[in-house]
């Protein structure tokens, strides 16, 4: 099955510059945003799509290793290690790879040794010892709030099945080590983390950034307003004449750092949203304004 094409996604070309797809990104996700589209799960699972094309063709390096190897962008590297050298058009939707001679050891071709290294498949003993010396690469993917809490994920290594615990923070490309132990002959795992796309919070870093919806009186007037973060919501308080698009810092609100005690911040961006089915009285009273503000 061909892989998802992160391009037409965005409906942009390959050749497309940043400021295109930071363009195309923003223009898809405000048409398909839940808040716009209630209740609708085709607009929803269309805006998971776009962050997750946005995310990938956003980052030079992710973006270059899509390109060179398709949706099996995250094996890149093991592809390199066997010799894999890619082929076809990709941007006529191809993923074919050519894998040629890779020698004894690699079972074959590089998506062998990727997915019956990971059961530990012991049933021919040379290429078996040669598996057992080889550090092995496991894709995880979590939710960002297990990425923000923390996780735990079951392996199996060397016949054992584990507990990981998966520390707060991690991101895409985090690399989980999981040691063979003393006197182990397997060698170790390594959890390849990928985090998926929120439906709300944009990720960069350790930051998060949101888009908080407020009635026009509100941000006319000033008030309150509820701001979501991965851990539950806070009260902002919106001064009087706060304008559409203006950008809040929630400072420690965002994301843990990977390693230490401290967190990102939030971004909250005010989204003004207009009223509907406006009564007559309401429609003099914005007539009235319009009059006194010439």
């Amino acid at each position: 099955m061909a892989g998802k094409d992160f391009y037409q996604i965005l409906g942009v070309n390959r050749g497309a510059s940043d400021k295109e797809i930071k363009q195309a990104y923003r223009k898809l996700a405000r048409k398909c945003h839940p808040d716009v589209n209630p209740g609708d799960k085709s607009a929803e699972a269309r805006f998971k799509a776009i962050n997750e094309a946005h995310e990938m063709l956003s980052d030079p390096e992710k973006r270059r290793k899509y390109d060179q190897f398709g949706d099996k962008w995250q094996f890149a590297e093991q592809f390199a290690g066997a010799g894999a050298q890619p082929y076809g058009d990709f941007r006529q939707g191809g993923t074919v790879f050519e894998f040629g001679d890779l020698g004894e050891g690699n079972l074959g071709g590089i998506f062998e040794s990727l997915f019956r290294d990971h059961t530990f498949d012991r049933t021919t003993h040379t290429r078996g010892r040669d598996r057992k010396k080889r550090a092995l690469e496991q894709p995880v993917e979590l939710s960002l709030e297990e990425a923000y809490s923390g996780t735990q994920r079951t392996v199996e290594l060397d016949g054992r099945r584990l507990e990981v615990k998966i520390p707060p923070g991690v991101n895409d490309g985090s690399r989980i080590r999981v040691a063979a132990g003393d006197g182990q002959e397997g060698g170790d795992i390594y959890l390849m983390i990928s985090v998926k796309p929120h439906q709300r919070f944009e990720r960069k870093g350790s930051d998060l950034h949101v888009e908080v919806p407020v009635s026009l009186t509100e941000t006319i007037l000033g008030g309150e307003t509820e701001v979501p973060t991965p851990k539950g919501k806070l009260a902002l308080k919106i001064p009087p004449e706060t304008q559409n698009g203006k950008v809040f810092r929630l400072a420690g609100q965002g994301m843990p750092h990977l390693g230490n005690s401290g967190k990102g911040d939030l971004f909250a961006k005010i989204r003004v949203v207009l009223p509907t089915n406006l009564t007559e009285r309401e429609r003099d009273l914005f007539k009235e304004l319009r009059s006194l503000r010439g």
